[in-house]
């Protein structure tokens, strides 16, 4: 099996999660992709808004008619920073047939040499770099130094291309803040549980219907 992994806060998901998800397995031949939402990502200070589980409800609903997604608890059972190496020898251990792919933007690429044990994760997963309109081509080559020349090679043919979505959860939290126009960002079952749960200060009240 052929197995991408896609880890961030999904703070709420949104349509351009579910993109770049659905353009890598689809381009990359991945039977499935695992969505995976982090207890607290090392280079974001603050906690998700959202509680764990709220975060993950939200993408089993959001990917409830998307049979190549799934969602891993992996992290957020762990709990603590998620370190991408930790989470990867986990999956490896659940999945010990499977390639594993972990899927990034081309900005993130260029940053994961920085990342804790850069070497173990090129040695555990093969990265999918995703080029995004304006983003520029992902420099594969500021990796020679951690891995292989076969997995350099099978990173270049790899790269995958993503229509524009300029979607971000910080995009959605500060319009349901201002009450503005939101609901069509991520799906509407999503946007559901929003509102349901009062999330992000969404107002849950029901409206009185004028008389």
């Amino acid at each position: 099996m052929r197995l991408g992994v896609f880890g961030g806060s999904f703070d709420p998901v949104h349509y351009g999660h579910l993109l770049l998800a659905e353009s890598c397995q689809q381009q990359a031949r991945l039977d499935r992709v695992l969505l995976m939402p982090a207890a607290q990502q090392p280079l974001k200070p603050h906690a998700p808004l959202a509680s764990a589980a709220d975060r993950v409800a939200m993408l089993r609903l959001a990917i409830a008619d998307r049979p190549a997604l799934a969602v891993s608890t992996v992290e957020i059972d762990r709990g603590g920073v998620s370190y991408t190496a930790d989470t990867l020898r986990a999956l490896q251990k659940q999945h010990p047939h499977a390639e594993l792919f972990f899927l990034l933007g081309a900005d993130a690429l260029a940053d994961l040499p920085t990342w804790r044990e850069p070497e173990a994760i090129l040695a555990l997963a093969t990265p999918i770099a995703v080029r995004r309109p304006g983003s520029g081509e992902p420099d594969v080559e500021a990796l020679a130094p951690l891995t292989s020349s076969e997995r350099l090679a099978a990173m270049r043919s790899l790269a995958v291309d993503m229509p524009p979505t300029p979607i971000a959860s910080s995009q959605i939290r500060q319009q349901i803040a201002e009450g503005g126009p939101w609901q069509a960002l991520t799906p509407p079952a999503v946007a559901e549980y929003i509102v349901a749960h009062g999330l992000y200060g969404a107002d849950a009240r029901p409206t009185t219907p004028p008389c």
